[in-house]
């Protein structure tokens, strides 16, 4: 199987986008607004060290702001001139890589870019990852990306691949919200007070 790189060092296979919008609450109760748009953007990566151990990953780590730069470039491109109000990631790792291996793609340098893609974002990033096959169902978790503790935006978007990760790939999962669950009703503190906050209140 040709494997060589193909985007600044990873070889991947296939990009995914999956797109819902929300009109009416599990009741049918109509939104308190705009509909609820969720956007699920992922690539399936081979992954070179599926079947041994690795201590160092830091070569693997070093090209992933470009990685996560055109994970930016496609959710703006998805959100249509919408703005994003929360998000989140996972990995889906195949059976012969290790969980760390997914988590390496979804630290920091690669997560920043995203960010930025985003038009900036204060919190830090929900995360959750597993090692599973093609159809394996994934729960991404969502919240505000200024501030953690938004309770309306506490949320989720499961997603399965019918066709990734292959045993040698890993699928990075990246999930984004226009806006907070529908009729969301438990207090706190609201999307519109967050400007000025340092995100982590």
């Amino acid at each position: 199987m040709n494997q060589a790189p193909n985007f600044h060092g990873y070889h991947i296979r296939k990009w995914y986008l999956q797109i819902e919008d929300t009109l009416a609450g599990e009741t049918g109760q109509p939104a308190d607004g705009a509909p609820l748009r969720k956007i699920v953007i992922a690539a399936a990566i081979h992954n070179p060290y599926a079947g041994r151990y690795e201590a160092d990953l830091s070569p693997f780590i070093a090209p992933s702001p470009l990685l996560g730069a055109e994970f930016g470039r496609r959710i703006r491109e998805a959100a249509a001139g919408q703005a994003v109000e929360s998000y989140g990631k996972a990995c889906l790792v195949g059976i012969d890589g290790e969980y760390e291996h997914g988590n390496a793609l979804l630290t920091n340098p690669a997560a920043n870019p995203v960010r930025d893609g985003v038009g900036g974002g204060k919190s830090w990033v929900p995360s959750t990852g597993k090692r599973g096959g093609p159809g394996t169902v994934l729960d991404v978790p969502l919240a505000h990306k200024d501030a953690l503790y938004v309770r309306s935006h506490y949320d989720s978007i499961s997603v399965m691949f019918n066709d990734a990760p292959n045993r040698d790939e890993l699928l990075i999962v990246w999930a984004f919200a226009t806006r907070g669950r529908l009729n969301a009703r438990l207090g706190g503190l609201q999307a519109r007070d967050v400007k000025g906050q340092d995100g982590l209140v």
